[in-house]
């Protein structure tokens, strides 16, 4: 079903791609080059014998507008390496950027915390959004970065503006301004009308299309229940709640995600600032409202939503953990936090981990093995260093719902 369309004569057009991408971006038609993935090319001629194109949206929608002020990347081309991370002060040194850079990434995802708004004034205003985002913007190695290959974000808590904040935040409408204008979203993108930033991006040719989604955890985020008394020593102050009308996303941005999920993908990187799967720590997790979570593993399988790999931050440690219950498949969970805080011992438990945990600079790479009979994702944890501290191989064939039982 055509959901939008967009029309013009070429003769008008010649040389004027960027007018093109301009036209079809506003109208909701399709965010990438002309010919991208996603996009239906119909050529025709008008009446007048004029040649006329009509790029078609077969579902809606195919992929967000990609920013405009980080590098390009290549739509024909299969995605091979995607770099990620989180937690980056931008009070203190950030280094990390000449390892992240070294290893020549396609596509960057910054998952959250990607400045510290609430730092030092831990009570903040709209005023103190600005100056931190400046100060990010002053580092070389992230200025490098951005000149070489696109950034797609998503927030946490501190970029929103407020330690474990939720929908309950007076300055979010500012911080969404804030997060968008600074990383290039095009004008006329949904994500500025939108009750959150989340947004989903597709690449690559058919056969090897990379799907990523970018969740928001906290535009429509409920209160969290807080641990009743004194909470356990070395533990987080929330406990799973049993109040199934609490909400993790919201309405709206559930009902986008079951759209996304049923695109056509290979392999599905899925961008949550806050943990899926580890949920024993007593922090912010997916396993603070279990039964949001138990409704995501849910539209993975009923929207048949197979290659999904899910990343995550926040914690200030890095670590792989994979989920086998009560999901379509086994649903890895490889969190990468931070770039520029200290080293330390870590106490938290965790059954679902994979591997060891560190709690040291860090920072995430998928590599997509396309070339094999099935092809691998291979998850790599490096340190600040350019170190590998972890790492988990994946293959693709592993990431399908098993077939429902014959009745």
């Amino acid at each position: 079903m055509i959901t939008h369309a967009a029309r013009w004569m070429a003769r008008s057009m010649v040389g004027r791609s960027g007018a093109v991408a301009a036209l079809l971006a506003s109208a909701g038609v399709c965010s990438v080059a002309l010919g991208g993935p996603g996009c239906r090319e119909l050529p025709r001629l008008d009446a007048d014998g004029t040649a006329v194109m009509e790029v078609a949206e077969v579902s809606a929608p195919v992929s967000d507008p990609w920013p405009t002020n980080s590098g390009k990347i290549d739509h024909s081309k299969a995605l091979t390496t995607i770099v990620f991370g989180s937690c980056a002060r931008s009070d203190r040194p950030q280094e990390i950027w000449e390892m992240i850079n070294s290893a020549k990434p396609e596509l960057f995802l910054f998952i959250g915390d990607n400045v510290y708004v609430d730092i030092p004034n831990r009570n903040p205003g709209a005023a103190d959004f600005a100056p931190k985002y400046a100060e990010l913007a002053a580092f070389e190695g992230y200025q490098k970065l951005r000149d070489s290959c696109p950034i797609l974000v998503t927030w946490d808590d501190h970029d929103y503006g407020l330690n474990d904040a939720g929908k309950e935040w007076q300055h979010k409408g500012h911080a969404q301004q804030q997060i968008l204008g600074f990383f290039g979203e095009p004008e006329g993108s949904p994500r500025w009308e939108r009750d959150g930033i989340y947004a989903s991006y597709v690449t690559g040719p058919e056969g090897k299309r990379v799907q990523v989604i970018m969740l928001d955890t906290r535009f429509n985020r409920d209160t969290l229940d807080r641990v009743p008394g004194e909470r356990p020593r070395g533990r987080g102050p929330y406990v799973a709640t049993t109040d199934t009308s609490k909400s993790m996303l919201g309405q709206k941005q559930w009902e986008w995600l079951e759209r996304v999920l049923s695109e056509p993908a290979d392999v599905r990187i899925l961008g949550s600032s806050i943990q899926v799967v580890a949920d024993e720590h007593g922090y912010e997790t997916w396993g603070n409202m279990p039964h949001e979570r138990q409704r995501l593993y849910d539209l993975i399988a009923k929207t048949g939503a197979n290659g999904l790999v899910a990343i995550s931050g926040d914690r200030h440690l890095m670590e792989i953990s994979v989920e086998r219950q009560g999901v379509p498949y086994p649903i890895w969970d490889f969190t990468s936090s931070g770039f520029n805080w200290g080293s330390g011992e870590v106490s938290d438990p965790n059954q679902h981990r994979v591997g060891p945990v560190l709690r040291q600079p860090n920072f995430g790479v998928i590599r997509i093995d396309w070339e094999k009979a099935d092809p691998e994702i291979l998850l790599e944890g490096r340190g600040d260093k350019g170190q590998v501290l972890t790492s988990a191989t994946v293959k693709l064939s592993e990431l399908k719902a098993k077939p429902a039982p014959a009745q």
